[in-house]
């Protein structure tokens, strides 16, 4: 049973209605769904149907010769299948000023078979999974951070079994196969260190060792992950001035879901510290997709040397994620030491408390308030 169609805050048309676009993101998170809602009626050319591959692979300018008098705008699924046809989209935008939005799951086989990236004829969007504000009145938190937002996930009826297929199928073999890794052992071990990594700081010397992999090669592949939007990198914020912070970045993996899945954990406790990774990383998710949907820098997150952290920090905005439904002194203490910095506008804890309050300048804030604002661009806009 395919999931049902949830109307997406991408809004992809008004960007094709200048330029060309790519549109990034994972396998599943609803491109192809997206296309059928917001394109109807454009001709789409789906890569990943093997005969028309086979075709356009032999002939490329097949798709020019395709081309109406009256066709303005045209779809190639999943292009990184066959990156040699964008020598044929750039004389076709060029020509015919016809624009086109390629769908891809990897901006690494595109960059890596060298091929014309089509200069700044076309703009980049990437679609996450699904979020909070999207799903509505069909949005549960605990089956979101069970099983996470994949579309075909969240609906399913086997969710377990539907995450078990993305990790078997699409991850170790197909984005294997991507970045040419020769050791698919050693990349499904790297794998399950990274998702049980997931949302820390990556020492990567202890790293190798925990994975017998070389710190060069969990580097290489940690690359790969964000090339093919597997992986996210928080970056450490090192500009505050009373304390030193450290430097060293964490990584998230795109789906709170598949992360789960893959370090191994089923079934999730209120209170454990597996519900409050899986809380704040679900909190990540939402954040990255807002400033990725409003052209915004990524957050990035605060750690002084002495121990002191904000999970993420944001224009203007040093957010700290507790899955707490009671929460004191020492859960503020991170946002009380950045207020020291100057650097943030507002300081939130964002939390499973019912009702929001104020202590000094802490904002208090229950978690679904916080989304609500943050969507309603009552947060960034500095509409208060």
């Amino acid at each position: 049973m395919s999931p049902p169609e949830v109307p997406r805050h991408l809004q992809i048309a008004p960007v094709l209605a200048s330029k060309s676009c790519f549109l990034f993101g994972p396998r599943q998170t609803g491109k192809s769904t997206l296309i059928r809602q917001q394109l109807a009626g454009c001709p789409v050319y789906d890569l990943l149907d093997q005969s028309l591959f086979l075709r356009l692979s032999r002939h490329p300018a097949l798709i020019r010769e395709a081309l109406m008098p009256e066709t303005s705008l045209v779809v190639i699924d999943e292009i990184q299948k066959l990156p040699v046809l964008l020598n044929e989209v750039h004389l076709m935008i060029e020509r015919h000023g016809v624009r086109f939005l390629l769908t891809g799951s990897s901006a690494r086989s595109l960059r890596r078979k060298g091929v014309n990236l089509l200069g700044g004829r076309a703009r980049a969007r990437t679609l996450h999974p699904l979020t909070r504000h999207e799903l509505g009145a069909r949005f549960d938190l605990h089956r979101a951070l069970e099983y996470g937002l994949l579309p075909s996930v969240y609906f399913s009826d086997a969710p377990d079994e539907d995450l078990a297929a993305y990790a078997g199928d699409y991850l170790k073999e197909e984005v294997a196969a991507e970045a040419v890794v020769r050791n698919v052992g050693a990349f499904s071990r790297f794998l399950s260190a990274a998702a049980l990594s997931h949302g820390r700081m990556i020492n990567f010397a202890g790293f190798a060792s925990d994975t017998q992999v070389p710190a060069s090669t969990a580097r290489a592949y940690y690359d790969i992950l964000k090339d093919t939007f597997i992986a996210r990198e928080v970056p450490a914020m090192t500009q505050t001035r009373k304390r030193k912070a450290v430097s060293t970045s964490k990584y998230y993996l795109f789906d709170i879901g598949l992360a789960r899945h893959l370090q191994g954990r089923r079934g999730l406790a209120p209170g454990t510290p597996e519900y409050g990774e899986a809380f704040e990383s679900f909190i990540h998710q939402e954040i990255a997709a807002y400033c990725s949907y409003h052209q915004l820098d990524p957050p990035g997150y605060w750690r002084s040397k002495s121990g002191f952290e904000v999970d993420f920090v944001f224009q203007g905005l040093a957010v700290e994620v507790k899955a707490k439904a009671h929460v004191g002194a020492r859960d503020w203490r991170g946002l009380a030491a950045f207020d020291e910095e100057g650097i943030a506008e507002r300081r939130l804890l964002v939390c499973l408390e019912p009702v929001r309050r104020l202590v000094g300048s802490i904002e208090i804030m229950p978690w679904d308030a916080f989304l609500d604002a943050l969507w309603q661009g009552r947060l960034v806009n500095g509409h208060h």
